[in-house]
């Protein structure tokens, strides 16, 4: 038998359980902005080839192979696979995201690397300059690393790189169009 006061102590039990998981899964989202949940989405639903909710080995491959590349070796899917606690469904993907991006430094620490190449302060250093650094000091980048970033820089006709804008979206995404 039941007691009444014993019933309310277990619906209470069941009740906070489901509001700390409702937390827990609700804390990710609070980390990125509308528009940037509606594009990891998007994401999600391209590489969920068999739209079963989860990312796996099989979407992994078929995503590969719909971008051309059909040589991915299975110890790399499951390295990829396994960077995730668990089954990756959306939520998942949003955590290994939001740990991907956490890592990115803030952008006023880019900026003020930036700036330590710019005395004059104009807020634009040369290409051939930055690329120069770039794959010569430190964790050296290769050609194309630096050619894949300036896909994403505003450069002036003279050649210089708007590093201020860089800086934005490196921390932030793509500048927004207006």
């Amino acid at each position: 038998m039941v007691l009444p006061s014993q019933a309310s102590r277990k619906t209470k039990k069941k009740e906070g359980g489901a509001l700390r998981a409702q937390r827990a899964s609700s804390n990710v989202f609070s980390n990125f902005e509308q528009t940037q949940i509606q594009e990891f989405k998007e994401a999600f639903t391209l590489m969920d080839q068999n739209r079963d909710g989860f990312i796996d080995k099989e979407d992994l491959k078929d995503t590969y192979a719909s971008l051309g590349k059909t040589n991915v070796k299975d110890d790399e899917l499951d390295a990829m696979l396994k960077e995730a606690s668990g089954p990756i469904n959306f939520t998942m993907f949003l955590n290994l995201f939001g740990e991907k991006l956490s890592g990115t430094d803030a952008e006023e620490t880019i900026l003020n690397a930036f700036k330590m190449l710019d005395p004059d302060g104009k807020g634009k250093i040369n290409k051939e300059y930055i690329k120069r650094l770039l794959m010569s000091q430190a964790d050296k980048m290769t050609a194309e690393e630096v050619d894949q970033m300036f896909q994403f820089a505003s450069i002036d006709a003279a050649g210089n790189l708007d590093y201020k804008a860089l800086s934005y979206v490196i921390t932030h995404g793509e500048e927004k169009e207006e």
